[in-house]
């Protein structure tokens, strides 16, 4: 089935390819049910979805009475005299039969991700105001729905749906200067989002929904090969841990784009201001010629102004919000190694004892050792043991040995979440924060905020770092006794594959990191010898829990081996 044409105007673009819309409420603010109907936007998109509906109605049917098959004008001005209660607004069609294409039209439109952009010069009202304004707009929309749905159907509605009607979410767009190199002058009238709304729970579809290969290095600066412009990208400044980012991103895009405000803090525009940044990504911009895997994404160190810059091509297989992930946090991480950080590619959390003891556990491995399920099985058998557990990194985090002493800290305030292997109840506890990636397909993902910038980002101490084994048939929890064992095991990165990339069966990873550690093996090793010597001289717990998700998936033993770690932690 062909895809309908995208729509570009000043103030409306949709690209039904995507399924995403931008409303440029600079360009125009539409205040009256009146002016949208008459509205060059609303003629387009109605225009965009006669297209998609041609190819559903039965080749049989009469083309001068089925208003689906009408032309764009015909099917406004039948609205319109609809709105106007003149006495030949059903003269060609029937009520019935434009209240179920209206139906349709409304409920085609609330499929695509609907983004209302203003852009503000330094205007504290405007910042104050911008979800009052675009409240405005849902409110106009949904009211001309009810006004056409109530004329056809004769009557007011019984019930009534408080749906977002007319955009999902609100992006107030500023200009910040920052001091960039010559080489990328191009980015400097590219907009950074200065406040973001969005509207959860978000269910949001993309193309793609699984991850293929890894980010290689590119002996270009993908800023060369940077073609955008202030017309069709955006850029989200934000804090990964302690490195400020720029991710410029192809409006195309803006799925992931803006699902980033529940993983990463968004930057205070002022704060940042005249400040070049540690990363750039430039996502939705064409590879190099030379370049490794072409289609997936790469990675320059422009050493003459210290920043790593990262590139993921325009492409249906990157829509998957992995890739805007995990090149962020490979920027970040090859940003880590340089500075003698290591790099874990795991889950932390806090937790506080009804005994008053706080301990806190890392759970290390790779996509799908099982880390997430872990805490959740935690949870379940902690019963009244556990007063509170705080995550301070869900993904990705770092360890930094200074003076002498070592500490951990975080990269991401929120959660990318596999859903398929989650309870119910911690999907939907979170579900009014959510951005729900493909809920409906395998390896469905919700991303939810967790936690503040400033506790992810402080210095916790480490009680206990665990292999996540999610291969062996063993229940439990292990320690490792030996400190040569325990560095060969991280080091291997063994894991069962999930489906969650395209990797099946078996399969190792160099420190069960692909993000930064694989691609700078030999600068990582010292970092984590160094690592392994700390930890075993302050006789850290060093050990492996057995998660079960790779082979039979038995909750029943991943709880046993639960409990197993909760008497080990209680112990310490």
């Amino acid at each position: 089935m062909p895809t309908p044409a995208t729509v570009d105007l000043a103030a409306f673009y949709a690209n039904p390819d995507r399924s995403v819309a931008v409303l440029n409420y600079n360009a125009r603010f539409i205040t009256s049910i009146f002016d949208l109907v008459n509205s060059d936007e609303l003629a387009s998109f109605v225009q965009v979805f006669l297209a998609d509906q041609r190819t559903k109605v039965p080749a049989e049917a009469d083309a001068t009475t089925t208003f689906n098959l009408a032309t764009p004008a015909v099917y406004l001005a039948t609205i319109k005299a609809i709105l106007t209660d003149r006495p030949d607004a059903y003269q060609r069609f029937q009520p019935a039969e434009i209240l179920a294409s209206i139906e349709d039209l409304y409920s085609y439109y609330r499929t695509f991700l609907r983004v209302a952009t203003m852009t503000s010069q330094q205007n504290d009202v405007m910042a104050s105001e911008f979800m009052t304004i675009d409240q405005r707009f849902n409110d106009l929309v949904i009211r001309l729905y009810r006004t056409i749905e109530e004329k056809l159907q004769g009557h007011a509605n019984q019930v009534y749906r408080q749906v977002n009607a007319g955009s999902s979410a609100c992006m107030l767009l500023q200009q910040i200067a920052w001091p960039a190199p010559t080489e990328y002058t191009s980015l400097q009238d590219i907009p950074f989002i200065s406040r973001l709304m969005l509207r959860p729970p978000m269910m949001v579809h993309t193309k793609s929904n699984k991850r293929k290969g890894h980010f290689t290095a590119s002996a270009t600066n993908p800023i060369a090969n940077f073609t955008g412009s202030a017309t069709d990208w955006y850029c989200y400044p934000a804090m990964i841990g302690e490195s400020l980012a720029y991710i410029y991103f192809h409006r195309d895009y803006l799925a992931s784009g803006i699902a980033l405000a529940n993983l990463f803090q968004l930057a205070d525009s002022q704060a940042i201001a005249g400040k070049k940044p540690d990363l750039i990504l430039l996502f939705g911009s064409p590879s190099a010629a030379g370049d490794e895997q072409p289609e997936n994404g790469h990675y320059f160190y422009d050493e003459a102004n210290g920043v790593y810059v990262g590139q993921v091509p325009y492409n249906d297989q990157t829509t998957y919000f992995g890739y805007m992930k995990k090149m962020c946090l490979t920027l970040h991480n090859l940003h880590m190694i340089a500075e003698k950080r290591l790099p874990i590619h795991g889950s932390m959390v806090k937790i506080i004892f009804t005994n008053g003891q706080t301990k806190t556990v890392v759970f290390f491995g790779d996509s799908g050792a099982g880390k997430s399920e872990s805490i959740e099985a935690l949870q379940a058998v902690a019963d009244d043991q556990i007063a509170n557990i705080e995550t301070i990194f869900d993904d990705m985090g770092s360890f930094t040995l200074a003076d002498g002493h070592l500490y951990a800290q975080g990269t991401e305030t929120g959660a990318f979440v596999r859903l398929d292997d989650l309870s119910s109840e911690v999907a939907f506890n979170n579900m009014d924060r959510g951005v729900y990636m493909n809920p409906e397909q395998k390896n469905a993902r919700v991303i939810i905020p967790a936690n503040t910038w400033s506790r992810v980002v402080a210095h916790h101490e480490i009680d206990m770092w665990v292999y996540a084994n999610n291969y062996d048939d063993a229940v439990g929890v292990q320690r490792f006794a030996d400190q040569a064992v325990a560095k060969e095991t991280f080091i291997a990165g063994k894991r069962r594959a999930l489906g969650t990339t395209d990797e099946v069966g078996m399969s190792t990873t160099f420190f069960a990191n692909p993000f930064g550690p694989v691609q700078e093996e030999a600068a990582t090793r010292p970092i984590i010898d160094a690592v392994f010597d700390q930890l075993f001289a302050d006789d850290v717990y060093i050990g492996e829990i057995y998660t079960h998700l790779g082979n039979d998936k038995s909750q029943e033993k991943l709880n046993a081996s639960a409990r197993a770690l909760l008497t080990e932690l209680l112990a310490l």
